[in-house]
């Protein structure tokens, strides 16, 4: 979905109840907002039962809901002319090759039924200014997001974060056929303001980590668009399953760097060069949770560049043009904070 990016959160409530009056003749019973996020390290790691260490950012996705009796829910979307797409929750709900924005709702939708959500029918309108294709999780905000709204609307407005998660994260995987980890979704229904967010992939176990006073995090687009299921991020997954499978082992997260060396013989080159980088990337990304505890700028620095160098070299997902720019940022920045690239590639 295009996104109205340099709206405020108060713009955006204005515009999503503005447009909702409009479309659906009445106010809104439930608005609810989920943030986008920034990975501030922790690379493919989610996918692999690993670590990640990412933070909310001031860009979100907003909906707007009123419930129905007649089990039908129609959805419309702000940011794409009042697109709109309607389902029955009486009957199987089905992914839409027509209109692929709709089926982040149809997925969430489903998931909730499937967790023993009752859902009766709901109006719902989307907007939000979370840039598309940057890295910043547009789709997982507007799964939690969505899923706020809908479990409110069944009477559940204290529906399970965690659970809520895990019900966006099917309908990435089964709807919209990006087959991600939990982060994403994790990040936004469960990220604190002003704090970095320690996740353990496999438990779900959460660490909020203090941001140091005077710490500036800077989020520059490349103007590079990618998206997820387009890409190569399904490739990598495989080739990331093939190499834990090649070990013995359930995850990638299960090894370390003497594992990894030790019986990498008869493991195709390639799956090797892209499990070095996740075994390094979780060691990295729980020393820059400590890095930004204890304000150690230089260090967390450091650990940045490393995860740049080898998501380049070793899991192939940079370009050329992001390279040089984060050389660019590295050498603005000094030896006081790191620079690199963000996303899935």
């Amino acid at each position: 979905m295009q996104r109205q990016e340099n709206t405020s959160l108060d713009d955006l409530g204005q515009n999503v109840r503005r447009a909702f009056a409009e479309c659906c003749d009445g106010n809104p019973d439930v608005l609810a907002y989920a943030p986008g996020r920034v990975n501030l390290i922790g690379e493919h790691t989610d996918y692999n039962d690993g670590f990640v260490l990412p933070m909310a950012i001031g860009c979100g996705t907003m909906v707007a809901g009123r419930a129905r009796a007649d089990g039908q829910i129609k959805v419309f979307a702000v940011d794409l002319d009042m697109s709109r797409s309607s389902f029955a929750t009486d009957q199987p709900i089905l992914p839409d090759a027509q209109q692929p924005w709709s089926n982040y709702v149809r997925g969430v939708a489903a998931a909730l039924q499937e967790d023993g959500l009752t859902l009766s029918g709901a109006d719902l309108v989307i907007a939000g200014n979370v840039p598309k294709g940057a890295g910043l999780s547009s789709s997982a905000s507007l799964e939690i997001a969505t899923g706020l709204v809908l479990a409110a609307l069944a009477g559940q407005p204290d529906y399970d974060r965690t659970a809520l998660a895990l019900a966006g994260q099917r309908a990435e995987n089964e709807f919209a056929g990006c087959h991600c980890g939990i982060m994403d979704q994790l990040v936004s229904a469960r990220a604190r303001s002003g704090k970095a967010m320690l996740l353990d992939c496999r438990s779900l176990d959460v660490v909020h980590a203090d941001m140091p006073k005077g710490l500036a995090i800077m989020i520059v687009h490349s103007g590079i668009d990618r998206g997820l299921v387009d890409g190569e991020y399904n490739i990598r997954r495989i080739q990331c399953y093939a190499a834990a499978q090649h070990y013995g082992v359930a995850a990638l997260r299960d090894l370390d760097v003497a594992g990894l060396e030790a019986g990498k013989h008869g493991l195709d080159p390639i799956a090797y060069l892209r499990a070095r980088h996740v075994v390094s990337e979780n060691e990295r990304t729980i020393l820059a949770a400590d890095a930004l505890q204890n304000a150690d700028l230089a260090e967390l620095g450091k650990l940045m560049a490393d995860s740049h160098i080898s998501m380049r070299d070793d899991f192939a997902i940079t370009t050329p043009e992001i390279d040089r720019l984060v050389t660019l940022l590295q050498a603005a920045i000094g030896k006081n904070g790191g620079a690199r690239m963000t996303g899935g590639g």
